[in-house]
């Protein structure tokens, strides 16, 4: 296969984390000669990057791989060929079951295990990868890889210890397991002088990086690092557990200019009763008091979380909690779902759950508010000018996009050339999605 020019499509699932293993394995794969394509029907290669978060996970993949068989058999019609893979969670909560259930399928390989996909590929290793092997994963990462953007994900954690009743992730993605420090700031070097600028550290409970470490450092410790680094302008981290909001972390969002102000913190729920049963192990109280500590250190943070409405047992006053709790807070963004039962969970086999119209109904009071509120962030930003990032060309001709530093798509009219910089905008107008702006032509350029 080396030398010869294949091509690969790769469907992600889910969060952040997985779109980060989609960008490793096509850089893998990049050395014996695949290329990225946008549509499966021109691929050699085709893979399904899966997430379990959500219900239904499982039988969402084997929908897809009915269509590519179909499209696989057409392909072999013609005397093309064309493999399949099903990575991610998915693939690592069913292993075998899936090519047992999908023949179509021609390999299997877990979240910690897609490192193996080029030794899979030349017949060098069997057809199904699913144990756990996060150092090696690591390892292999720490190669250099280039960059096609100025922002770039880093992962520096893997795992989570905390088994909420609600989550499948310390299922398939194991235990917490840190990466060394030398070798994410070797990386973050080696993507600073391909151009990246901005760097969005990631991990299940990414907060919890550096436990147990001989150095004795945490998050905090990590950003003071590699805020260091020249020409590194920003720096975020997502997604965080409050169980490991420590001192130093924030101390860091006051005193790290290049630690962008935005804090994703997830609390579920707002009611007491509800975080106890979800094995939160932490109160609405110490969450507000968590809030309260970064915002007397970075007064204009903007913080975004993550809800479950209608987890078994939830009450209306349950609720009504969540509701004051976000009125109390103010979102600039956020998350929110349905409960959704994973087998294997705590709270799957509970039996009070929630009637799906009622967890429907709440959900929609719910995102009503938290779109209300990030509605009012956004307005608030007209008449300021804030310093984004521009990384990619906008919707119409001569526009370009970027991102403020809480996070917000910024559309200007401008030239392409200034992808890749940092310029002041002027904020004129506002949606719930995105800003629109002009640029300050005082200071162009400020990066």
């Amino acid at each position: 296969m080396s030398g010869s020019k294949k091509r690969i499509f790769i469907k992600t699932f889910g969060c952040q984390m997985n779109v980060y293993d989609s960008e490793q394995m096509a850089n893998l794969l990049r050395p014996m000669g695949y290329d990225e394509v946008d549509e499966a029907a021109a691929a050699d290669l085709v893979v399904l990057n899966t997430c379990h978060i959500r219900e239904k996970a499982a039988e969402k993949v084997y929908s897809d791989l009915g269509r590519l068989r179909q499209l696989k058999e057409t392909r072999a019609e013609k005397g093309e060929t064309m493999q399949i893979a099903v990575a991610g969670c998915v693939a690592q909560a069913e292993g075998a079951e899936i090519r047992r259930r999908a023949p179509v399928v021609d390999f299997v390989v877990g979240p910690q295990s897609y490192q193996r996909l080029p030794q899979m590929l030349k017949g060098e290793a069997g057809p199904l990868a699913t144990d756990f092997a996060v150092d090696e994963k690591f390892e292999r990462l720490a190669k250099k890889r280039a960059a096609n953007s100025p922002t770039a994900f880093v992962t520096v954690q893997e795992g989570c210890d905390k088994f909420c009743a609600f989550c499948v992730v310390p299922y398939t993605r194991g235990a917490e397991h840190s990466r060394p420090a030398d070798e994410i700031i070797n990386e973050v070097r080696a993507l600073v002088r391909h151009g990246v600028r901005e760097v969005t550290l990631l991990g299940q409970n990414v907060n919890a990086w550096g436990a147990n470490s001989e150095d004795g450092w945490g998050l905090g410790a990590l950003i003071r690092h590699l805020a260091q680094i020249d020409d590194l302008s920003r720096i975020r981290y997502t997604t965080s557990h409050p169980r490991d909001m420590d001192e130093d972390l924030i101390n860091a969002h006051g005193e790290i200019e290049a630690l962008m102000p935005y804090l994703h913190l997830p609390v579920q729920s707002g009611s007491d009763t509800v975080l106890k049963a979800m094995n939160r192990g932490h109160s609405m109280a110490m969450y507000q008091k968590l809030i309260d500590k970064v915002r007397a250190k970075r007064p204009d943070i903007a913080i975004s979380g993550d809800f479950i409405v209608g987890f078994p047992g939830e009450t209306d006053a349950d609720f009504e909690a969540t509701l004051q709790a976000v009125r109390d807070i103010g979102y600039a963004s956020a998350y929110s779902f349905k409960y959704s039962r994973r087998p294997g969970t705590p709270g799957a086999g509970r039996e009070d759950q929630v009637p799906e119209t009622v967890k429907s109904e709440r959900l929609q009071v719910l995102q009503a508010l938290l779109n209300a509120q990030q509605l009012e962030f956004n307005n608030s930003q007209i008449g300021n000018t804030v310093p984004v990032l521009f990384d990619k060309k906008g919707r119409h001709d001569g526009q370009i996009c970027g991102r403020s530093p809480y996070l917000q798509s910024v559309y200007v009219q401008g030239p392409a050339s200034l992808i890749g910089k940092i310029a002041s905008v002027n904020i004129s107008g506002a949606g719930r999605n995105a800003l629109n702006g002009v640029l300050d032509q005082e200071a162009f350029v400020t990066a």
